[in-house]
């Protein structure tokens, strides 16, 4: 088992993504809300969910290790079934917030004046950015009911 300075590396690793991929949805939610905003928090928010998605795997393959050296039970088990689900569904919105920022930072990026029209190219920009934004949301639920799990496994 992969441990730091004494201390299994699940629970350290698992914070990473608990913090990381939901304050990236927090970042995507302020992408749609402003266009003005997309182009500046688009790389930021960006590089944060990578990070976040990045820590998924090490935290699934130190949690099996962790599982491993206790024994698990039933509750561990409904766990790491839950945790299954996250790759698949943070890659996803790493996908669609990387296709996002980038047409933003494409595009022009701002908003266009009062009374004007938005053009088509900005109008799918809006609608892609929030589609990412409400599986951003979805991905941070996920973390959520995840760690609920997770946490009943170890405190419950």
């Amino acid at each position: 088992m992969i441990t730091v300075d004494g201390l299994p590396l699940h629970p350290l690793v698992v914070h990473a993504v608990v913090v990381l991929l939901p304050l990236a949805a927090v970042g995507t939610l302020a992408m749609a809300a402003r266009a003005g905003w997309r182009r500046s928090l688009g790389v930021p928010t960006l590089l944060v969910a990578v990070v976040g998605t990045a820590a998924v795997p090490v935290a699934t393959l130190s949690g099996r290790q962790l599982a491993a050296q206790g024994g698990g039970g039933p509750l561990v088990a409904e766990h790491a079934a839950r945790a299954a689900a996250l790759l698949p569904t943070a890659l996803t919105y790493v996908a669609l917030l990387a296709l996002t920022t980038y047409l933003a930072l494409r595009s022009r990026g701002a908003a266009p004046a009062h009374g004007h029209q938005r053009s088509g190219s900005e109008l799918q920009v809006t609608a892609l950015g929030w589609l990412t934004a409400v599986v951003g949301v979805g991905v941070a639920g996920l973390v959520g009911w995840i760690g609920h799990s997770g946490a009943g496994a170890v405190w419950g």
